[in-house]
């Protein structure tokens, strides 16, 4: 995981038991009962104004600190929606990568095998274990295309200068 996205967890972890731990609700409740005596309806508002702007800025908080925990969610699960379209991606790509290189029958049933162990069930237990396929092998993947593109581009520019 990139070191920013760590911290800013780790910081929103932090808010959030502080959040916690605050005892808004004990600290309003305390603030109610010591109004009721309070004649001055000026003050009353002012306590009340003050109360509820307490709790809207805690909410606030709280709904940011949430928010961030589910970008990142967002960003390392993969929807079953998702699932299912690289299952049937990858299947007709190997039956089509099949028919072109007239794989041996062992090659080609376990190229089949691989695929059917892609299903949802397989790739939500290991996403559950904590494997993050984007960054197992989407990170890598845009690495290696980058670096042929860049190649390509280098060895282009090279031949023109001739």
């Amino acid at each position: 995981m990139e070191n920013y996205i760590a911290e800013s967890l780790v910081k929103a972890g932090v808010e959030l038991g502080i959040l916690a731990v605050k005892g808004t609700t004990a600290k309003i409740n305390s603030k109610i009962q010591s109004m009721k005596a309070e004649q001055d309806v000026d003050k009353l508002r002012s306590a009340y104004d003050d109360i509820i702007n307490e709790l809207l800025s805690e909410r606030a908080d709280a709904l940011r600190i949430a928010q961030l925990y589910k970008e990142e969610y967002d960003r390392v699960n993969i929807k079953d929606d998702d699932i299912v379209y690289l299952h049937n991606t990858l299947a007709q790509a190997i039956d089509l990568l099949g028919s072109f290189s007239k794989l041996p029958t062992e090659q080609s049933e376990s190229m089949k095998q691989l695929v059917a162990l892609l299903n949802t069930d397989t790739l939500k237990t290991m996403q559950l274990l904590g494997f993050n396929y984007k960054e197992a092998i989407g990170e890598p993947l845009t690495e290696v295309c980058a670096n042929a593109i860049k190649s390509k581009l280098v060895g282009n520019s090279k031949t023109k200068k001739k």
